[in-house]
C-alpha cells in the first residue's frame, strides 16, 4: 500500500524520535520508544519494532531520493530474509559495480588509497589503446598517465609504493564510444578490483541474473593476465608483484554455462588465457611451484607492504630499532630506503606478501612461514583448475584443444589432476588426524593446524568418499559455531599467547568464501543435511545482524556469538553508512544470495521467523 508522506519532515521527526545515538540509523542499541506512527492525510499506520523502524527509515531515503511523496509500505513489512536479498539484487550490486572509463575514472581516482595530489593511472606497456585513451582524458581528471616498464621488478614496484596509483583495465570501444568493463569492488574502503573477491561476487551476480556483468567480470580477469602477467591481488600499483587465490576455470565455466546462447569462441579464447595463467603464474618451476611437485604462494617485493596501516609491524621492528639505537619510524624509513639491510627480515616481509597473496591476511596457519607452505586449498584450486580443462576440452572441443602450437587432451589433464591428487595425499593427507594440513616443504613436515581451508579438497571432489567420512565426522564440528563455519579452530591457536594480536582469519571469525567452498563441498559428497544446517546457520546470523543493525550486512562475522561487532585487526568493513546500506559486502552479498537458493522451504521459513539455530539443530 502507498502512503503519501511529508518525506524530508517524517525522515527529521523518525530520526529525532528513534535515533537515540545520532549515527542515522535505527539499531538496538538506540533506546526510542520503538514506536512511530505514519500520518498522512487518509491514512494512519504504526510501525513497531527496530527491525521494521529500520526498514521505514530506509524506505523514506529512497523515496526522497527519487522524488517521491510516498512509500510503499508492504516493504516496511517484508519479511527478513526476502529484504536482504531484494536489497542486493536490486541496489548493492549497483553500488559496488564501476567502470574505469571516462564515467567511472572520479569514484576510482578519488580514493584514499591515493597518496600524492594528482591522481595516477598505469597502464601496461602492452596496452598502446589504453594508454592514449587515458592520456586525452588527463586534463579533465588532472590525471597523470603513465605507461609501465616491459619488465616489472620488485625494485620498479618499490619506487612507485608512495604513490598509490590504480592500474588500468580492459576497455571497449563500440563506434566511436570507448567505455570500460564494468566490475564489481568488494565495497567500503577497498574500491578496486580484487582477486578471489571477484570469483565468489560472480556466484552471486550469475544467481541474481547479472550475467553481462558476470561476463564483464571475466573479461577484466582476461585483460590482466595478457597485460599484466598474472590476475592481480587488486588493480593498485603497489599488487603488480602478487597475484590471488585461482579461481579462474570456475569463473569461466560458471558464466559460459550461464549463456543462454554458448559463444564457444568466447569460451576457447578464456580457455587459452587459462591455461597461460596456469603455465605461466602457478607451473613455473622455483617460484610458486615447489620441487616436490606442489604449489606455494610467492609474492615479491621490496620492504614493508604499503597498504598496511601505520604501526603494523611495530612488534617486529621494536627489537630491531632498538639494537640499532633508533626510533621504529627512523628504521622503517632507512631499510625501506634500502639503507639498512637486515637478510631476516627481507625473508619476513616475503612470507607477509605471500600471506596478502593467498587472500588470508591475515592467519597465524601461515604467518612467517608462507612461502614455505604448499597450502591445502591452494593445491585444491589448482587440481579444480586441472579437471575444469578436462572436462571443458573433451565436451565442448571434441577432446582437442589447440593452444600455444601443443594439442591438449582430456587425459593429460586428467594425469595432471591425479599426480596431483596423489602428491596431496602423500604430503597433505594425516591419516590419525583424518585431515588435510598444509606442507612445510622447508622441513618436511605438516603444520598441524586444524583451519577451514582443510576442507576445500572436498570442494574439488579430490578426496575419497572414505576420507570425507573420516573428516567430516572427526574435524568438521571443531569448526561450527552458532553463526557457521570459524576460519579455524579454537585448538588451532593454543599455542598463541592471549597478548598477541587476533588474526582476522582465525577463530573466531567467519568468513564467506569458507562457508561456500564448504557448502558446496558437504553436497559433493552427499551431506546435504549438514549443508543445510550450515547455510541456515550462517543467513541466520545474516538475517539477525541486518534486522538488529539498520540493513548491515558486512564482510565478516564473529561465527561463535554471531555478530559483525569483529574486534581484531582492520575492524569490519561495510558497517560504516547512514540511513542505508549501498552496497552491502561483495563476497558476503554473493554467501546470502547461493545461500537462500540452496536452502530448503522449510529453513526458509524458519530463518524468516529468526528462529535460533541452537534450537533447530543441537
Amino acid at each position: 500500500m502507498k502512503i503519501k508522506l511529508d518525506i524530508s519532515q517524517t525522515i527529521e521527526q523518525l530520526l529525532h524520535q528513534e535515533d537515540t545515538d545520532g549515527d542515522k540509523r535505527i539499531t538496538i542499541d538506540d533506546v526510542g520508544p520503538k514506536y512511530f506512527i505514519l500520518k498522512s492525510t487518509t491514512e494512519e499506520i504504526s510501525i513497531e519494532g527496530t527491525y521494521h523502524l529500520s526498514n521505514l527509515l530506509q524506505e523514506l531515503v529512497l523515496a526522497k531520493e527519487n522524488n517521491q511523496d510516498f512509500i510503499e509500505t508492504d516493504s516496511v513489512f517484508e519479511l527478513p530474509a526476502n529484504r536482504i536479498s531484494k536489497m542486493i539484487s536490486h541496489y548493492f550490486w549497483d553500488g559496488l559495480t564501476r567502470t574505469l572509463d571516462e564515467k567511472g575514472l572520479e569514484k576510482l581516482l578519488l580514493d584514499s588509497k591515493s597518496k600524492t595530489d594528482n591522481p595516477i593511472i598505469y597502464v601496461p606497456f602492452t596496452d598502446d589503446f589504453g594508454f592514449d585513451y587515458y592520456q586525452k582524458l588527463a586534463p579533465k581528471f588532472n590525471l597523470k598517465v603513465v605507461q609501465l616498464p616491459q619488465i616489472i621488478t620488485p625494485k620498479y614496484v618499490s619506487s612507485i609504493n608512495d604513490e598509490g596509483g590504480i592500474l588500468a583495465l580492459a576497455l571497449k570501444k563500440e563506434g566511436q564510444n570507448v567505455e570500460g568493463f564494468p566490475f564489481v569492488v568488494p565495497g567500503a574502503r577497498f574500491n578496486e578490483m580484487y582477486g578471489w573477491d571477484s570469483y565468489f561476487e560472480n556466484i552471486g551476480l550469475l544467481l541474481d541474473g547479472k550475467l553481462d556483468l558476470a561476463e564483464s567480470m571475466v573479461e577484466n580477469f582476461a585483460y590482466q593476465i595478457t597485460h599484466y602477467g598474472k590476475i592481480l591481488n587488486a588493480n593498485r600499483s603497489y599488487y603488480l608483484t602478487r597475484t590471488q587465490p585461482p579461481f579462474y576455470s570456475s569463473m569461466i565455466r560458471e558464466v559460459f554455462e550461464s549463456m543462454p546462447n554458448k559463444d564457444i569462441n568466447w569460451l576457447k579464447q578464456k580457455l587459452e588465457i587459462c591455461i597461460k595463467e596456469y603455465e605461466t603464474v602457478w607451473m613455473e618451476s622455483g617460484k610458486r611451484l615447489t620441487e616436490n611437485g606442489l604449489n606455494r604462494y610467492f609474492a615479491q617485493g621490496i620492504g614493508l607492504p604499503p597498504e598496511t596501516e601505520s604501526g603494523h609491524y611495530d612488534a617486529i621492528l621494536k627489537p630491531l630499532a632498538e639494537a640499532a639505537n633508533m626510533s621504529i619510524p627512523e628504521y622503517e624509513k632507512l631499510y625501506y630506503q634500502r639503507k639498512i639491510e637486515n637478510k631476516k627480515l627481507d625473508a619476513y616481509f616475503v612470507h607477509d606478501r605471500s600471506v596478502r597473496e593467498s587472500g588470508h591476511d591475515t592467519s597465524y596457519r601461515i604467518e612467517a612461514i608462507c612461502a614455505d607452505l604448499n597450502v591445502v586449498e591452494l593445491n585444491a584450486m589448482l587440481y579444480k583448475y586441472e579437471t575444469d580443462f578436462a572436462e571443458i576440452i573433451a565436451k565442448y572441443f571434441d577432446d582437442n584443444f589447440e593452444y600455444n602450437n601443443t594439442s591438449y587432451h582430456q587425459k593429460y589433464w586428467i594425469e595432471k589432476a591425479e599426480n596431483r591428487k596423489k602428491l596431496m595425499n602423500q604430503l597433505l593427507w594425516n591419516e590419525e588426524e583424518s585431515c588435510f594440513f598444509d606442507y612445510n616443504f622447508k622441513t618436511q613436515k605438516q603444520n598441524i593446524f586444524l583451519s577451514a581451508t582443510s576442507f576445500f579438497p572436498l570442494w574439488a571432489n579430490i578426496t575419497t568418499q572414505e576420507q570425507a567420512d573420516k573428516m567430516i565426522e572427526k574435524c568438521l564440528s571443531k569448526l561450527v559455531y552458532l553463526g557457521g563455519i570459524a576460519g579455524c579452530s579454537e585448538e588451532a591457536l593454543s599455542s598463541i599467547s592471549v597478548d598477541q594480536m587476533q588474526r582476522q582469519w582465525d577463530f573466531p571469525n567467519g568468513w564467506p568464501p569458507h562457508q561456500m567452498i564448504i557448502w558446496q563441498g558437504l553436497i559433493n559428497y552427499g551431506y546435504e543435511i549438514k549443508a543445510q544446517e550450515l547455510i541456515y546457520r550462517w543467513l541466520w546470523m545474516i538475517t539477525k545482524n541486518a534486522s538488529d543493525y539498520n540493513g548491515t550486512v558486512p564482510e565478516k562475522y564473529d561465527v561463535v556469538i554471531a555478530t559483525h561487532k569483529v574486534f581484531t585487526e582492520y575492524g569490519n568493513q561495510g558497517t560504516d553508512f547512514e540511513y542505508i546500506s549501498r552496497e552491502g559486502f561483495g563476497w558476503m552479498n554473493a554467501s546470502f544470495q547461493l545461500g537462500l537458493s540452496l536452502l530448503n522451504e522449510d529453513l526458509k521459513i524458519k530463518l524468516n521467523q529468526l528462529i535460533n539455530p541452537n534450537d533447530l539443530f543441537n
